[in-house]
Parts: C-alpha cells; sequence; structure tokens
C-alpha cells in the first residue's frame, strides 16, 4: 500500500455491530473510509465517530450488480483509490434445512456470498486498472468450518466464503491482491447480547468454546485490521479463526 497518501477501505453493513467496529478501527489505524449500508443515512453517526478522517457514505444492496458497480465507483471518485476491502455485511438464518424456502436460500447467498464475490470481484478491476495491489478482508464464520443444526444456509454461505478467500488469493497473487478472512465464533454484538440475556442459552453456547469466552467486536475489528496491515504482507488465502479453541476441541 502506499504509505504517501492516506490508507482507504470500503467496508460494507458498517452501520452496526462487527462492521461498525471494523471501521472505526481502521479509521483509527488512519484509513479514510467509504461505508456502506443499504441505507446510507444509517451511517451518519459512525462517520461522526471516525474524527478526523474522510468518510463517505454509501447505500449499498449487495443483491444488485448495478448497486455494487456504482458503490465502488462512488468511493474510489470520493476518496481517489481503494486499498481494502472489507466484507462484512450479511445476514442470518435459522431455520431447519427441510423448512428454508427457495427465496429464503436465494436472499442468504445473494447477500452473504455472491454479493461478496462480485464486490470483490469489482474491487480487484478497479486496482488493475490503477496498477496498484490492495487487500480483501471477508467475514467468514466459524459455522463455515463446522456443522451445527438449524444454520444450513448460513453456514454454507460462510463456507463458500472461505473457499472464495482461497481462490481469490492464488488467481489475485499476481495483481499484489492479497486476499485473506476472519472466521469468529458468536461475537457479542448489540443483537446477539439480547440473544444471550437467557442464562441457559448463554451457558449452553459458551460450553463449546474451551476458553469460556464470546470473542467482542473490537477483537474481530483487531484482526481485521492486522491483515489489513504492512505487517500481514506475506499473509495470502488464509482463514484467521477467532473462536476460543471450538473448532480445535
Amino acid at each position: 500500500m502506499n504509505e504517501t497518501r492516506s490508507r482507504t477501505a470500503l467496508v460494507t453493513g458498517a452501520s452496526t455491530g462487527i462492521g461498525r467496529a471494523t471501521a472505526l478501527a481502521l479509521a483509527r489505524a488512519g484509513f479514510d473510509l467509504a461505508i456502506t449500508d443499504l441505507d446510507a443515512n444509517w451511517l451518519a453517526d459512525v462517520a461522526a465517530e471516525a474524527q478526523g478522517r474522510k468518510v463517505v457514505p454509501l447505500a449499498l444492496e449487495l443483491r444488485s450488480e448495478d448497486s455494487i458497480a456504482q458503490a465502488v465507483t462512488q468511493a474510489a471518485d470520493a476518496l481517489g483509490a481503494i486499498d481494502l476491502l472489507v466484507n462484512n455485511a450479511g445476514r442470518p438464518l435459522q431455520k431447519p434445512a427441510t423448512e428454508v424456502t427457495w427465496a429464503e436460500w436465494n436472499d442468504v447467498i445473494d447477500i452473504n456470498l455472491k454479493g461478496s464475490f462480485f464486490l470483490s470481484a469489482a474491487f480487484a478491476r478497479h486496482c488493475r486498472s490503477h496498477g496498484r495491489g490492495g487487500a480483501v478482508v471477508s467475514l467468514a464464520s466459524t459455522h463455515g468450518l463446522t456443522g451445527i443444526a438449524g444454520r444450513s444456509v448460513y453456514g454454507i454461505s460462510k463456507g463458500g466464503i472461505i473457499q472464495m478467500t482461497r481462490m481469490l488469493a492464488i488467481e489475485w497473487a499476481p495483481l499484489g491482491i492479497r486476499v485473506n478472512a476472519v472466521a469468529p465464533t458468536t461475537v457479542l454484538t448489540p443483537s446477539r447480547e439480547k440473544l444471550l440475556r437467557e442464562p441457559e442459552a448463554r451457558a449452553r453456547m459458551l460450553a463449546r468454546i474451551p476458553l469460556g469466552r464470546f470473542p467482542t467486536m473490537d477483537e474481530i475489528a483487531a484482526a481485521v485490521c492486522y491483515l489489513a496491515s504492512d505487517a500481514a504482507a506475506s499473509i495470502t488465502g488464509q482463514i484467521l479463526v477467532l473462536d476460543g479453541g471450538l473448532t480445535a476441541a
């Protein structure tokens, strides 16, 4: 990455949770930002909190090819160039596999996997057209590494993110684009904290984690910042798992 100007990042799903924490961590690390969500108005307080950095809020619909192309163009025009793409936006689905509808499958896969793939491809074309490298960091999940009941489509989408990371890392290495992913277990986001207030549910989920604690949003954001940094210059095609030992047990 060019150190003669501010580094820049495009972060999806940045209005809340891990996306918000990641955007703010990147701002603290010196990145100017293009931040996206379905409604750009949702991003106003994030932009206000990223003091001292240029922040461009953008609307992005990952199920739309035109919206993806427009977001990359707008981000590049506003920031000059994009050094980093963070594929964070996604949607969950907790439902027995036999009850999943065709529309629900399409919705989860289109947002979590298809949208991330085509946004990554648009980013790679941007890097290639500018004759520069870059980095992609995607949010995967331990659900993409292990089996668990009731989350089949979400887990399949995240398993796809993991394999996408490996495939694109090899294909884009000659372009100087590094591609990695972060795979956390359950993270204490605001929505998750509400679900985990029930003591039995919380104890049941913690029992699966050898370290006995959930990772925080700031820990996930720090992992993304590391993979985007020069300290990770030789790291590509890797999945950084933050799960307290869950997948090692």
